[in-house]
């Protein structure tokens, strides 16, 4: 294996909308356009650095609250003020040791990891 090309998480349809925000808005990332036989399926490609996330709309979505990607951070005490300022509170983990991390949801409930890169 070579590397983790990307990671793909569930929206509800119209999800899109909800999810911009949070995604490309407070968390930074690019929105990428998708090649035109995708693009009419609906959802969202977004990137920061190697990281990418596809939203993908699901007619009969779930959120996933266990799965999850975990996405490393230069200053986590920073995201973690800018997602609870917005209403994303985090919650903080301290099961591994010597692991700093929290989790939030996205607007449509899926669960994201954050971590000290």
């Amino acid at each position: 294996m070579l590397r983790l090309d990307h990671v793909q998480l569930a929206i509800p349809e119209g999800g899109e909308n909800l999810c911009r925000p949070f995604y490309a808005g407070l968390l930074g990332m690019r929105e990428m356009p998708k090649p035109p036989l995708l693009a009419n399926r609906g959802g969202l490609w977004l990137e920061s650095g190697e990281v990418r996330i596809h939203l993908g709309v699901e007619a009969d979505f779930r959120p996933a609250r266990k799965a999850h990607p975990a996405i490393a951070v230069a200053d986590l005490d920073a995201l973690a003020r800018l997602l609870s300022g917005a209403g994303h509170d985090p919650a903080w983990d301290d099961a591994i040791p010597d692991v700093r991390r929290f989790y939030v949801q996205d607007p449509v409930g899926n669960r994201i990891e954050f971590m000290q890169g």
